[in-house]
């Protein structure tokens, strides 16, 4: 892909996340990984996090920075490519705002972060809007110290290949297809990056990433009304198939 096409698929994400941003205020956030995943008091996937320099690639609305506030680290970075998120952010975050810095603009970019800084690293369900995932993960690998931590989650890679048609699911696409495409769930330009699962892991090695664990578990609440499998993300489906991965990584210590 040409940098001029990365380029047009970032703007028009960006003009998209823009307009749409009021629709995902504090949705998808810590300790929540994603639709149907465990939650963070049950994987404890960060542990003690106070005292740490946290960064939150695709903070959103600024709802997970807040959860790491709650538990007391020093220092709340973040980077969203939405101005609109941003702002949402820093109203959100008033309180802490002595320790907050965030930073507009794509996460495949180096905004001029501080390298070998970070205690953790860490994206929930905005990994899969990278359009390149290996200078993505190279950056977060700089911004890391040794011994840092990232953690991120994402819509798993089988979710969207199935969907729901007379009375039963169907595949409709082949898994091993990767690459940008318009997302189906969105009724406006929004591009993602589909990649197989091991496409994350291998990408993560390749970085230099020593890989901890590698999370697929489903959480079926208990049903209150009655589902509908034709949305999305629904209870239904869920039981078939993840509807959320998470990888949690290291950078090796010097």
């Amino acid at each position: 892909m040409s940098i001029t096409t990365q380029e047009e698929f970032i703007q028009s994400n960006k003009k998209s996340w823009d307009e749409v941003a009021p629709r995902f205020f504090g949705r998808t956030a810590l300790p929540t990984f994603g639709p149907f995943a465990p939650l963070e008091s049950d994987l404890n996937l960060f542990g003690e996090v106070a005292n740490l320099r946290v960064l939150d690639i695709g903070c959103g609305s600024g709802h997970s920075l807040e959860y790491m506030a709650s538990r007391g680290v020093s220092e709340l970075w973040g980077i969203d490519l939405s101005d609109t998120q941003l702002e949402a952010a820093r109203n959100l975050l008033k309180a802490n705002e002595s320790i907050l810095k965030l930073f507009q603009g794509p996460m495949e970019n180096d905004h001029g972060l501080p390298h070998h800084y970070f205690d953790v690293v860490y994206s929930i369900y905005a990994i899969g809007w990278t359009v390149d995932l290996r200078q993505t993960l190279h950056n977060v690998f700089n911004y890391l110290k040794p011994g840092g931590v990232f953690i991120f989650s994402w819509e798993h890679p089988l979710h969207n290949r199935i969907k729901y048609e007379n009375d039963s699911f169907v595949v409709k696409k082949s898994y091993h297809e990767e690459g940008i495409h318009q997302s189906e769930a969105w009724n406006i330009p929004a591009m993602m990056n589909q990649m197989k699962l091991s496409t994350y892991i291998n990408e993560l090695i390749q970085t230099g990433f020593q890989i901890e664990r590698v999370v697929e578990d489903v959480v079926i609440p208990e049903q209150t009304e009655p589902d509908n499998p034709m949305r999305w993300y629904s209870l239904e489906k869920a039981a078939l198939i993840p509807p959320t991965f998470i990888i949690k990584c290291s950078k090796p210590q010097k």
